[in-house]
């Protein structure tokens, strides 16, 4: 979280939370929604913006409830999730490959899983801001316990590391992460934002 807008919290500390207006779609772009796009049920206008972006990647976060934002100066500004609140892309490194967010953070992966449309789920360990407060503005950063969707352009190279069995509704098996043998289970869509703790659609309380 930049220090700015940590300091923006304390001067405004009311000012009040904007939902629907951004969403995070499936290939990791933001995408601005307005009045039109909302009433129409329409993805929005990619943000290609780049310091723009780079601002929301710093700060992109969480409250308690599971519902992730925007921290934009002193305003919360309420994501819409198209799957998942992290979107991955399997990258080299220098000595090996990592798993990486949009937001260029790495996780360490400790399974993997399948849903009933053949994507294909990170579940690991992510460092992200957690809201601890909103009436105090606390935050805190820590490895947490979260999921992604693996961009669809890497899938290929997923199944080259992957050994599948057929399950009932998608596919099960392992996968080889850095000399690992990990678990590769069948999930189906609707189960994953309970189980991973978050709300696609942020409304007020």
């Amino acid at each position: 979280m930049d220090e700015q807008v940590l300091r923006s919290l304390i001067k405004w500390p009311n000012v009040p939370d904007c939902y629907g207006w951004l969403s995070l779609d499936r290939r990791g772009q933001w995408r601005m929604r307005d009045e039109f796009a909302q009433q129409n049920g329409l993805p929005g206008q990619v943000i290609e913006h780049t310091a723009l972006k780079e601002f929301i990647y710093r700060n992109y976060a969480c409250d308690d409830l599971g519902r992730y934002f925007f921290q934009n100066g002193p305003q919360r500004v309420f994501i819409s999730l198209s799957i998942a609140p992290w979107i991955a892309r399997i990258i080299p490194s220098n000595d090996a490959q990592k798993i990486v967010t949009q937001c260029h953070t790495e996780i360490s992966p400790t399974s993997a899983l399948s849903d009933e449309q053949g994507n294909i789920y990170i579940a690991g360990s992510v460092k992200q801001s957690i809201c601890i407060d909103l009436t105090t503005q606390e935050f805190k950063t820590e490895d947490c316990t979260s999921v992604a969707l693996l961009h669809d352009h890497d899938l290929d190279q997923f199944s080259e590391l992957a050994k599948l069995r057929e399950e009932a509704c998608s596919f099960g098996g392992s996968w080889n992460w850095q000399g690992r043998q990990l678990a590769l289970d069948p999930i189906h869509s609707s189960e994953l934002s309970e189980r991973f703790g978050f709300i696609k659609d942020p409304e007020p309380l």
